[in-house]
């Protein structure tokens, strides 16, 4: 991984070795249960723990993106994400903070009234066309995301002729292309691990993984007990934690600058051990 830097807020946050985004879910149905803090309480608990594990950033998210999820209107969402950017506002005031949102409003309100640092957006600006225009406006980092469809129809949008890697490349570059012509500099590339992509296109993606350095953009891996290791193994979200941090080494080895987890602590047991590995 080479080391990157985000403009936070006028704030130069650089990172010499990989990052740990921990995952708040501030919703009732999220795919992991182990994940949901849908009360104050909850939320307090799991950010602390987030945080006394070493987390470097911390995705707040407001809106399951899972299949089958129930739609929440944007008033709800603005609504979880006050209160979730609140208390972690209190506990960790100067740790960067994404929201996970496709909605280019909700996004505007939490950076310019809620305290969030970065857009986290799971449609890459294909489900809200105001978003790559408000992202620059506010001038803030973008995760910029690969799927297609929406969350209830992405399955169904599959079929990548010359393979999934270059397909999922085609389909960023013009992205890249446009926020760079916006005046947007800083964006951190996601690949979508689970959004649009069969069970085998998951782990060919992952063996491609290194190709997505020619971006010379952060990479954030998101594979946290997703159904890429559960289906695989038969396996539970609650049981799907080894095989997490499994995928997660393989990933820095090949070139992840960001993993974004559910699991602080195995997350950065990983990049412990790989940066060992390299240094020794």
């Amino acid at each position: 991984m080479k080391p990157f830097s985000l403009n936070i807020r006028g704030r130069l946050v650089t990172f010499d070795r990989p990052a740990v985004m921990a995952i708040i879910n501030v919703t009732p149905d999220s795919f992991y249960a182990g994940s949901r803090s849908f009360t104050s309480d909850l939320i307090a608990k799991n950010v602390m723990t987030a945080v006394s594990e070493g987390a470097d950033m911390i995705d707040i998210g407001a809106y399951s993106s899972r299949p089958g999820a129930v739609d929440v209107p944007a008033e709800e969402e603005i609504r979880r994400f006050e209160t979730g950017l609140r208390i972690v506002r209190e506990i960790a005031p100067d740790i960067p903070v994404s929201v996970d949102t496709f909605r280019a409003e909700v996004a505007r309100r939490c950076i310019s009234e809620f305290g969030a640092d970065i857009i986290n957006d799971i449609s890459g600006g294909d489900l809200d066309e105001a978003m790559f225009e408000t992202v620059a406006e506010l001038r803030v980092p973008y995760i910029l995301m690969h799927m297609r469809g929406t969350p209830s129809t992405m399955q169904s949008l599959t079929d990548y002729p010359d393979g999934v890697t270059a397909g999922v490349m085609a389909e960023l570059a013009p992205k890249l292309e446009r926020l760079s012509l916006l005046g947007v500099s800083d964006v951190i590339v996601d690949p979508g691990f689970g959004f649009a992509k069969t069970l085998d296109q998951n782990y060919s993606l992952l063996r491609e993984l290194d190709l997505f350095k020619c971006f010379g953009r952060p990479l954030l891996i998101g594979v946290s007990r997703k159904s890429m290791v559960t289906r695989l193994l038969d396996i539970s979200p609650a049981e799907a934690l080894n095989a997490t941090t499994v995928i997660n080494t393989l990933a820095l080895e090949r070139g992840a600058s960001i993993l974004r987890v559910h699991d602080v602590r195995a997350a950065r047991e990983a990049i412990d051990i790989i940066n060992c590995l390299n240094e020794a």
